[in-house]
């Protein structure tokens, strides 16, 4: 969405996104447990393999959904041969974004931004789309990690968020990360 080819993780490198180490050192149950109800809709963007949107769909259980949404169909590839033949299929929706925009309808409860706004070249134009997409009350869940966005950058990134409406929720704390959730009122 919005991302030079070259700032956005290349499928070649999905490894990396989806091991056991990074999931011992960020454990997506744990991190989305506190903010996930069963039976929401959740629009995970820049899903990769799907390291978050598999544990999404366990969380929102039989009566939600997740819609796990990447700009590469490699990476959506990965996420499908995961879960064809579970009953997480049924709870998954892949979709492939375009460079500059979502591009999904449908209405939901929580977004997930995880390691991937500083892939955008235009952040505000995705809050935009964000805010027109969530539910009154929906939550934007944003993670940005260490090395390749500085606090002054992490702020600017509240600053354009809360420029088109989300105010900020609160500041989970993830270690060497930089988190923030951001509320539609």
């Amino acid at each position: 969405m919005g991302a030079e080819k070259n700032r956005v993780c290349p499928v070649h490198l999905a490894g990396s996104l989806d091991n056991r180490l990074r999931r011992w050192v960020q454990n997506p149950e744990s991190i989305l447990k506190p903010h996930i109800r069963e039976g929401m809709t959740v629009l995970d963007v820049g899903c990769g393999p799907g390291f978050f949107s598999i544990d999404l769909a366990r969380l929102v259980g039989p009566s939600g959904r997740v819609i796990a949404c990447d700009l590469q169909p490699g990476m959506l590839r990965k996420l499908k041969a995961k879960i064809e033949g579970t009953d997480l299929a049924d709870r998954i929706t892949l979709h492939r974004c375009e460079e500059d925009r979502i591009g999904v309808s449908e209405k939901v409860d929580f977004v997930l931004a995880f390691y991937m706004v500083h892939e955008l070249t235009d952040p505000r134009a995705f809050f935009e789309e964000v805010v027109s997409l969530l539910k009154p009350g929906g939550q934007v869940f944003i993670v940005e990690p260490p090395l390749h966005v500085s606090r002054a950058g992490f702020e600017e990134t509240l600053r354009q968020a809360a420029a088109v409406g989300l105010t900020l929720a609160t500041r989970p704390r993830l270690p060497f990360n930089k988190a923030a959730i951001l509320k539609k009122v």
